[in-house]
């Protein structure tokens, strides 16, 4: 395949592997194992599996290996293994590199799932763990010493959408041997420009824009080969976060038409929140290229576009929140975004629940704050949606 392809051809076309029958769509290997001509060949591929070989699922499969290569591909890296979901991307990403007595310092404002993987279980296992203000330059600064090991933040924070410095975070941890690790699921594999602000891993919930369409789960951990045949596919095949051929195929098949589902969404979420800036009913409206938001100029260098999600604060808290949630028409309530159904979450009382109130406030989680996922129904309607729904508060 060609380096010159530019990411519309990529999504058709990279990684593609046909068999004897010459399909045009990839094909679907529905199998978790793999036969031999005879024992001495078996004994071969265990001793050193070739670029078309197989042994296991949990390993790789023909099907997986297809949406590794294409994911790898429009990243500009090298290599990806794909995981069951995003947690298992995120939980196999930091695992894979971290020990007992290791440092890592992360960004404060996290999905929180990724916080639980930090302050639960990497602190169990004796991972020491700092928490900064992401937006801080100086607190990352501070915080990053000599025996860090890793660095982790997501580039666009969920829900609360602070942008981080990707390269400035990047050199502070590679002046002292660290890793960084990069969760860049809002802002989409077509908007990303973590690879070049340096990042070593990066990794993705390919169940949101990805799938994009409500159907099945899957994560991707993209870097250099070293780190991910090495350190990353050791540690998640051997403890069973790989993806199903099933989902990696519906996946593989869905990133045919990402970026131009992607660019759609990102337009009108866009055109959503600067509609409904200083709407008298709300606190304030949150999306990174919008140019009230606080690091405007820092996500216009980073992104061409910022992403799918806005947020919005509705005066009033959880009450008034609540009534909104319950007026809309179009919008879905549900917990997940970047689907092409429209979808709205109330991040207090979902997906962020379980985190203390101080937490919360610390991360910019109010009461009244929503998490709004632009999918594809007309701009217009989503707006008449949401302002029929502000009438109601």
């Amino acid at each position: 395949m060609s380096d010159t392809w530019k990411t519309r051809t990529k999504l058709v076309h990279q990684g593609a592997r046909r068999s004897q029958y010459g399909e045009v769509s990839e094909a679907l290997f529905l199998t978790q194992g793999f036969v031999y001509d005879s024992a001495e060949a078996a004994e071969a591929r265990f001793l050193k599996t070739g670029e078309d070989e197989f042994i296991y699922a949990r390993y790789g499969n023909p099907t997986s290996r297809m949406f590794e290569d294409r994911m790898a591909a429009i990243e500009g890296c090298e290599d990806a293994f794909a995981t069951a979901s995003g947690m298992a991307a995120v939980n196999g990403a930091l695992m894979s590199i971290v020990k007992a007595g290791d440092h890592v310092v992360s960004s404060r404002a996290l999905f929180g799932s990724c916080l639980y993987i930090l302050e639960s279980v990497l602190a169990r296992f004796g991972v020491e763990i700092t928490l900064v203000d992401g937006t801080d330059l100086e607190q990352w600064k501070a915080a990053i010493r000599p025996d860090t090991t890793a660095v982790f933040f997501e580039s666009i924070s969920n829900p609360t959408l602070e942008v981080i410095d990707m390269k400035a975070v990047c050199d502070l941890a590679h002046a002292v041997g660290a890793l960084v690790v990069c969760d860049n699921a809002m802002s989409t594999p077509i908007f990303t420009q973590a690879k070049a602000a340096g990042c070593d891993l990066i990794v993705y919930s390919t169940t949101k824009h990805v799938d994009g369409q409500g159907r099945c789960l899957g994560g991707m951990i993209i870097g250099t080969r070293e780190l991910i045949r090495g350190p990353v596919e050791t540690y998640v095949k051997h403890t069973g976060g790989a993806i199903s051929p099933f989902n990696a195929w519906v996946q593989l098949k869905s990133l045919e038409t990402l970026d131009l589902r992607v660019r759609q969404q990102a337009g009108t979420a866009l055109f959503l929140a600067d509609a409904l800036e200083g709407h008298a009913k709300l606190n304030g409206v949150r999306y990174p290229t919008q140019k009230s938001h606080p690091q405007y100029d820092l996500a216009k260098r980073q992104y061409e576009a910022g992403g799918t999600v806005f947020t919005i604060d509705v005066k009033g808290g959880k009450a008034a929140a609540f009534k909104f949630l319950n007026a809309l028409e179009v919008f879905t309530i549900s917990n997940n975004f970047a689907d092409a159904k429209s979808i709205a979450t109330h991040p207090t009382t979902t997906t962020h629940k379980n985190l203390t109130e101080d937490s919360r406030q610390a991360a910019g989680i109010t009461p009244g704050m929503l998490r709004m996922s632009a999918g594809l129904e007309d701009a217009e309607d989503l707006l008449a949606d949401i302002l029929q729904a502000l009438d109601a508060v």
